[in-house]
């Protein structure tokens, strides 16, 4: 029992290092044939005059009330402070009625403990203020 390494003659098969682009050829001529065909389709649109729309700044106006709450859980009214929470509910009671309300901006200082913005919130609430928003810092540019 013996294994044949090679055939007698020496007439060996070549190896072929010649690459075979048919199959290659044929997928892109496939592709080429089915982009040529969906771009008219993608490119035909209902023709339509889109609104344009422009990002501005917040403006604080003069119906906006600016609350600031520092370290300490002092309440400051725009730049005036308030006494107690009775002071504050009865102010904020008074705003509410007015039509259109005003709309409540809340700034509280980083290091603030949670109940004290909390008790601002539920104020407003409690007055029946809609309109309540935190100010904060935007994130440095480029990270």
């Amino acid at each position: 029992m013996g294994m044949i390494a090679g055939s007698e003659g020496g007439d060996e098969d070549e190896v072929i290092s010649v690459i075979n682009t048919t199959p290659l050829v044929d997928v892109m001529l496939v592709l080429l044939i089915i982009f040529l065909i969906t771009i008219p389709v993608v490119t035909a649109t209902v023709p339509v005059a889109l609104p344009t729309e422009s990002n501005q700044t917040l403006r604080t106006t003069p119906e906006n009330i600016n609350l600031s709450v520092d370290v300490e859980g002092n309440v400051y009214w725009n730049l005036e402070r308030v006494r107690d929470q009775e002071v504050l509910q009865r102010r904020l009671n008074a705003e509410a009625l007015k039509m259109p309300q005003p709309e409540i901006h809340i700034r509280a200082d980083r290091e603030t403990r949670y109940d004290h913005v909390n008790q601002v919130v539920s104020a407003c609430q409690r007055a029946s203020i809609y309109k309540i928003a935190f100010i904060s810092e935007p994130p440095p540019a480029g990270g």
